[in-house]
C-alpha cells in the first residue's frame, strides 16, 4: 500500500529528529574535544644556523655556520638504537615490588631488568614514563626522512601510518586481541637474526602480547604471568647479543637499547583513561658502551630502594613528550618541529657515553668531565629551547587557536634571559676570560635558564590546548534542546490516546501517570552531575525501575489485574540487581565473588559445587525457554499472549530473534541476560496494556508509536539495566573487546566494529522503538552534555565523564536509527 502524504510526513520527522540529534552532537563535540593545530613544516640540518647555538669551542670559526659544515644540529652520541616496544606495560612490570606498599604477582617478573639497573647503575637504568591521555598507541616518530635506515618488527599498524619507510618489515596482524601470540612470536623470530645485521641505524620491534592479555584476561591471569615470563627470556637473549657485539669495534659499541611500553593498563587490562595506572608506563635504557659520567646530584632526580636481592636500584621519571626529542638529541637528527618537549637529562647522559671533542687547551676541556659533559648539555638545550621558540611563534601565527599576547610576550621574556645568559656563558669557553672554578656554577644556571623556559611553555600549551570552545559546545546544545521541542511536537502530532496509565483521580488537574515518569526521567539525569552516581549507574537505574514497579504494583492490587506480571517483574528486576553487583565487583583489584555479600550463609553457598552446577546448567535451561518462547511467537497461530493486534506477539518475537545474535556475543551469559530482556519486556507491555483495551480499528492505522509514558520509563531504565547485566559499563575499559572476533580470526574492520556494537548496545536496544523512548534517550544525552560542561575540567573528565558522554551518544544515534527503520515498518 502506497504511504500517503500524512505517513510521509510521519516519517520525515523521525528522520529530521535524527538529523538534528548528529548535527547537535557534532557541534558539541569539536568544542568539547581538544583541539591542536597541525602544522605542515618540518625540521632540516640547515635550520640550525639561524640559532644562537654552537658546539666548537675554537674561536676561529664562526659559530653560526659549526653545525652546517660538521654535524647535523647535535653530535650524535649513538651510532644504533633498538626499541622494543611491549604494549601496555605497566610501571609496576618493570619496577621491583619493594617500590609498591604491596607485593602483587605480576611484580618481579622481568627480573634481568631489575638486575642490570643494579648492577650497572651508570649504564642502565629504569624510567617510569609518563603519558599523556587519551593512553592509546600511536606511532609518530619519522626517522627515514633524515637518512636512517629503520627496521620493523610486530605490530602491523606501523605499516598502515608509514608504508614506504622502512628499509625491511616483518609485519603481523594486530587486531585480534585473542591472538595473545601471533605478533610476539614473529618479533622473536626475526628479532634475534637482525641484531646480526649491519644494514639498520633503528630496530623497531613492537610487541603486543602483553596488552591482548588484559583486554582479555587481565592483569592479574596467568596469561599475564606467562607472557611476562616470556618476555624475561627474550629480553635476557637480546642483552646478551648487544653485550657480545659491543666490543670496540663490534657492531654494538655505540648501540642504545629501549625496552618501553606505550601506555600502562587497568587492573582490567584496558586503558585509554587517564588514570595512574593507564599513563603510568616504564622505559628501560642501557648503553652498551663506556659508562657515562655521573650528572649533577642536583638534576638526577631518583627514587632508589632495595630491590629483593637487597641491591639498591634508582629510578627516574620521563615525560613521554621529552621522549622524541631526546632520541632526535641523541641520534644527531633534527629535532621534531612540532616538539615542546625537553631533551631529557638522564637519559641522554646515560646513551651519550664519555665525550671527547676537539678543542683549545686552555680551555676548560682539562675540568672534570662533569663540567665537560654539562657544557654539551647546555648547547643541546639551547638547540631545543629555540627550536621550541620556533615552533610557537609559527604555532601562534598560522594556527586558529593561538596563544595570546600576554602569554607570548612572556615566553619571549624567558626565552630572552635564556639567550641573554648564554651570551654571557659561551664567551667564557671563547675568550677565556673566567676561570674554570667559576664553569659549573655558570653551567648550572644556564640549565636552569633553559629548564625553565620548557618547562613553562610545555605548561602553558598544555593549558591552552586543554581550552575548551564553549560557544560551539552551546550552540550544539542548543540544537539539542530544539530536538527535543521537535520531538515534543511530533508526539503531539501523533495525539498520544495511551498517555496516560492512571491517574489519581478523574479530574486531577496533571495526572500522576505523567508526572510520576517525568520525575523518574529528571532524578535519572539530575545522577549524571555526580562522577559517583555515574560510577553506580546500574544501580540506580535498578532502583528507580523497582520503584516503577511498586507503583504499578499498587495499581494492580487496587485493580485486581496484571498482578503476577507485575510480581514476576520485579523478581527480574531483583535478579538483574545482583547480576549488575557481581559486574562492578569484577572492576576492582582482587575480586572475590563471595565478598560481595559477606554473609556466612552466601559464603558457604558460594563454595558448594552445587553453585558451579547451576553455572552449567541454567545458561542451558534458559537457552530452552527462549527457544520455547520464539517457537510460541511466530509459528502458532492461536492467540497466545491473549491480544492479537497489539504490538506484544511482534515484540517477543523480535526480542527472541535478535537476542540469538546477543547470545552468541556474550556467551555464557547471554541466555539468561536475553531471557531477563524477554521476560522483563513482556510484563512492562502487559503492564502498560492494563489501563486500555487493544487497539480498535479506528486507531490500528494510525501506526502510532507512541505509549503509556511510564512504560516507555520503563523501557528505558531495563535498557540501561540489561547494559549493565551484560558485564558492560560505561567506559573504554568496559568494551569487551574479544567479542569482535567470536567467529573470525583476520580484523575487517567494519565487520570487527559491527560485532563489537552489537555486543556493547545489543541486549539495551532489543527494546521497542517507540518514540517517547527516543524522547527519554535524548533527555538523558542532553543531561549528559551539561554534566561533561560542567566537569571539563574534573579530574575524571576523561576517565569516566567523556566515555560516559560517548557511550550515551552512540546509544542515542542507533535509537534514532531503529526508531526511523521502525517507522517505515508500522507506519507501512
Amino acid at each position: 500500500m502506497r504511504l500517503g502524504w500524512k505517513w510521509w510526513g510521519h516519517i520525515a520527522v523521525y528522520w529530521v529528529i535524527m538529523g538534528l540529534h548528529i548535527f547537535a552532537i557534532l557541534l558539541f563535540t569539536k568544542g568539547f574535544l581538544l583541539t591542536r593545530s597541525e602544522l605542515p613544516h618540518y625540521s632540516q640540518c640547515s635550520d640550525v644556523s639561524e640559532s644562537p647555538c654552537f658546539y666548537c669551542s675554537d674561536s676561529n670559526v664562526n659559530l653560526n655556520q659549526t653545525h652546517k659544515h660538521q654535524h647535523c644540529w647535535t653530535k650524535p652520541a649513538i651510532g644504533r638504537l633498538v626499541i622494543i616496544v611491549l604494549d601496555a606495560l605497566r610501571f609496576d612490570f618493570v619496577a621491583p615490588s619493594t617500590f609498591f606498599q604491596e607485593s602483587k604477582p605480576w611484580m618481579d617478573k622481568l627480573q634481568i631488568l631489575q638486575e642490570l639497573a643494579s648492577q650497572y647503575p651508570s649504564s642502565a637504568r629504569i624510567f617510569k614514563a609518563i603519558a599523556d591521555p587519551p593512553t592509546t598507541s600511536l606511532q609518530r616518530l619519522k626517522l627515514v626522512q633524515n637518512g636512517k635506515r629503520v627496521t620493523m618488527m610486530g605490530d602491523d599498524t606501523w605499516m598502515q601510518l608509514f608504508p614506504h619507510h622502512f628499509e625491511r618489515s616483518y609485519p603481523f596482524p594486530s587486531f585480534n586481541v585473542k591472538d595473545l601470540h601471533t605478533v610476539d612470536n614473529g618479533c622473536i623470530d626475526n628479532l634475534l637474526p637482525s641484531l646480526y645485521q649491519e644494514d639498520w641505524d633503528v630496530l623497531i620491534a613492537h610487541f603486543l602480547g602483553v596488552d591482548h592479555a588484559g583486554h582479555i584476561f587481565g592483569v592479574d591471569s596467568i596469561q599475564m604471568l606467562e607472557k611476562l615470563e616470556q618476555y624475561n627470556v627474550v629480553l635476557q637473549k637480546v642483552i646478551e647479543v648487544l653485550k657480545s657485539r659491543s666490543e670496540p669495534g663490534g657492531l654494538h659499541e655505540n648501540t642504545l637499547l629501549l625496552v618501553m611500553g606505550d601506555h600502562g593498563q587497568t587492573i582490567n587490562g584496558d586503558h585509554g583513561g587517564g588514570s595512574p595506572e593507564e599513563v603510568e608506563t616504564s622505559i628501560f635504557a642501557m648503553s652498551f658502551k663506556k659508562p657515562p659520567p655521573s650528572v649533577p646530584t642536583k638534576y638526577n632526580i631518583s627514587s632508589c630502594e632495595l630491590n629483593s636481592d637487597k641491591k639498591n636500584l634508582c629510578i627516574n621519571s620521563i615525560q613521554q613528550l621529552d621522549f622524541a626529542v631526546t632520541i632526535s638529541a641523541l641520534l644527531g637528527i633534527p629535532f621534531p618541529f612540532g616538539s615542546i618537549g625537553r631533551v631529557n637529562l638522564d637519559l641522554y647522559a646515560l646513551g651519550g657515553g664519555t665525550w671527547n671533542f676537539n678543542g683549545d687547551g686552555e680551555t676548560c676541556e682539562h675540568q672534570s668531565k662533569l663540567g665537560e659533559w654539562m657544557w654539551h648539555y647546555v648547547s643541546v638545550l639551547c638547540i631545543n629551547s629555540w627550536q621550541v621558540k620556533r615552533y610557537i611563534d609559527v604555532y601562534s601565527t598560522s594556527s586558529v587557536i593561538g596563544f595570546s599576547s600576554e602569554d607570548l610576550f612572556h615566553i619571549a621574556d624567558l626565552y630572552d634571559q635564556a639567550v641573554e645568559k648564554w651570551s654571557y656563558t659561551k664567551n667564557f669557553f671563547i675568550y677565556k676570560n673566567e676561570s674554570c672554578n667559576t664553569v659549573l656554577p655558570s653551567l648550572k644556571r644556564q640549565i636552569d635558564a633553559y629548564s625553565n623556559f620548557l618547562s613553562s611553555v610545555a605548561d602553558l600549551a598544555r593549558s591552552k590546548w586543554t581550552e575548551f570552545n564553549l560557544k560551539i559546545m552551546a550552540i550544539g546544545f542548543g540544537i539539542m534542546l530544539l530536538s527535543i521541542f521537535v520531538h515534543i511536537l511530533a508526539i503531539s502530532e501523533v495525539k498520544m490516546k495511551n498517555g496516560i496509565s492512571f491517574s489519581l483521580s478523574q479530574d486531577s488537574g496533571i495526572s500522576f501517570g505523567l508526572f510520576f515518569p517525568c520525575f523518574v526521567v529528571a532524578i535519572r539525569a539530575f545522577s549524571f552531575f555526580s562522577n559517583s552516581y555515574i560510577l553506580e549507574e546500574g544501580k540506580v537505574a535498578c532502583f528507580l525501575l523497582v520503584t516503577t514497579g511498586v507503583v504499578k504494583l499498587r495499581d494492580s492490587v487496587m485493580k485486581k489485574k496484571m498482578v503476577l506480571e507485575v510480581i514476576v517483574f520485579l523478581l527480574v528486576i531483583t535478579i538483574c540487581r545482583f547480576t549488575i553487583e557481581v559486574g562492578l565487583s569484577k572492576q576492582t583489584p582482587g575480586f572475590d565473588f563471595s565478598n560481595i555479600y559477606p554473609s556466612w550463609m552466601l559464603k558457604s553457598a558460594f563454595g558448594l559445587l552445587v553453585l558451579s552446577f547451576l553455572n552449567e546448567i541454567v545458561p542451558i535451561l534458559s537457552l530452552i525457554l527462549l527457544a520455547t518462547l520464539l517457537y510460541k511467537a511466530l509459528f502458532v497461530k492461536e492467540d497466545f499472549f491473549d491480544f492479537k493486534k497489539s504490538l506484544v506477539t511482534k515484540i517477543v518475537a523480535m526480542l527472541s530473534t535478535w537476542s540469538s545474535s546477543i547470545i552468541i556475543l556474550l556467551g555464557k551469559q547471554g541466555p539468561l541476560v536475553s531471557l531477563a530482556a524477554i521476560i522483563g519486556g513482556y510484563c512492562i507491555m502487559r503492564m502498560g496494556s492494563s489501563n486500555h483495551d487493544a487497539r480498535n480499528a479506528d486507531n490500528e492505522g494510525t501506526g502510532d508509536l507512541t505509549i503509556d509514558p511510564l512504560s516507555a520509563t520503563q523501557w528505558s531504565l531495563l535498557a540501561v539495566c540489561l547494559f549493565f547485566c551484560s558485564g558492560h559499563w560505561c567506559a573504554f575499559d568496559g568494551l569487551r573487546y574479544g567479542a569482535a572476533f567470536i567467529g573470525f580470526d583476520e580484523f575487517i574492520l567494519i565487520r570487527q566494529a559491527i560485532l563489537l556494537t552489537i555486543d556493547t548496545f545489543g541486549l539495551s536496544l532489543i527494546v521497542p522503538v517507540y518514540l517517547l523512548y527516543g524522547l527519554i534517550m535524548a533527555t538523558t544525552v542532553t543531561a549528559t552534555m551539561i554534566c561533561v560542561t560542567i566537569h571539563r575540567r574534573h579530574l575524571m573528565v576523561w576517565g569516566l565523564f567523556a566515555p560516559k558522554f560517548v557511550f550515551d551518544v552512540v546509544g542515542l544515534l542507533l535509537t534514532d536509527f531503529l526508531i526511523c527503520l521502525a517507522s517505515l515498518y508500522y507506519l507501512g
